[in-house]
Formats: C-alpha cells, sequence, structure tokens
C-alpha cells in the first residue's frame, strides 16, 4: 500500500483542521499525520505522496521556527518526481507565500499535483470539504502512478 505523509503547522487550529480534512479524504493509502515538530524528513522522503501545510505568517511567509527549517531540510533531500500538495490558510493577503512556496517546491523538483489550496480564515468551515477531494485527487494521482 502506497503512503501519503500530512506535515503541518499550526497556529490558530486552522492548518490542522484543513490537515485532518485532508487526512479524512485519503483511501486506499497509509496516512502518516504529524505536526511538523514530530515529523522526520526521513520518513516524509521515503512515502510516495507529501502534503505540506502551513499557514501564511506576517508578510505571507511560512511560519520561521518549524516549518521553514523542515522545508530547507526537505529541499536538501532528493525529492524530484515526489507527487506532492500543498495547503494552508490565511487571514490577510493574496496568498503570495503559497506562491513563493510553490516555486521553491517545483524548484526542488517536485511533482505539484495542483497549485497549491488555500483557504481564507473565514471560510475555513464552509470550504473543509474541499480539503477532502484534494486529498482524494493526491491518492489517485499516487495510485495510477
Amino acid at each position: 500500500m502506497k503512503k501519503i505523509s500530512i506535515v503541518y503547522w499550526s497556529g490558530t487550529g486552522n492548518t490542522e483542521l484543513m490537515a485532518k480534512a485532508i487526512e479524512e479524504g485519503l483511501e486506499d493509502v497509509q496516512v502518516e499525520l504529524l505536526s511538523v515538530d514530530k515529523a522526520s524528513i526521513t520518513s516524509v522522503v521515503e512515502s510516495d505522496g507529501i502534503a505540506l501545510g502551513c499557514p501564511s505568517m506576517g508578510a505571507e511567509i511560512l511560519e520561521e521556527d518549524e516549518m521553514e527549517p523542515f522545508v530547507v531540510e526537505l529541499e536538501k533531500e532528493n525529492i524530484k518526481g515526489k507527487a506532492m500538495i500543498l495547503f494552508g490558510s490565511y487571514g490577510w493577503g493574496d496568498g503570495e507565500w503559497m506562491q513563493d512556496w510553490e516555486k521553491r517546491m517545483k524548484d526542488a523538483g517536485v511533482n505539484l499535483i495542483e497549485d497549491g489550496f488555500i483557504i481564507q480564515e473565514d471560510t475555513i468551515d464552509e470550504r473543509l470539504p474541499e480539503c477532502k477531494e484534494l486529498a482524494m485527487r493526491l491518492a489517485n494521482f499516487i495510485n495510477n502512478n
């Protein structure tokens, strides 16, 4: 059975809700759901698919103390061709942090199967079903490739 690692950082709980909805949407795969402080780079790299989640922080950047160092370490690994989705929540702005994150992951050679998925914090509850749909697309992708 193929494995998907979901690794997230959440400050207010919104990105954690997204991560759990993604977990709920995954079928026919082994799932590892971890907050970034509990995640192992080795385990994530060995997964068939990766879902990374982080909200926009400050001036539209990744969370700097845990998620940014994890992403930097991940970029050093051989993740070329790895199936990945990115997700996160935000309070304001236009999603620049996600666009920057997408570029970094593409530059690292990952196969982003879709554009990063972002939810404005005021609409989190009504949009959680979309996280499950995103998860199903990731599972279908890794099970068929």
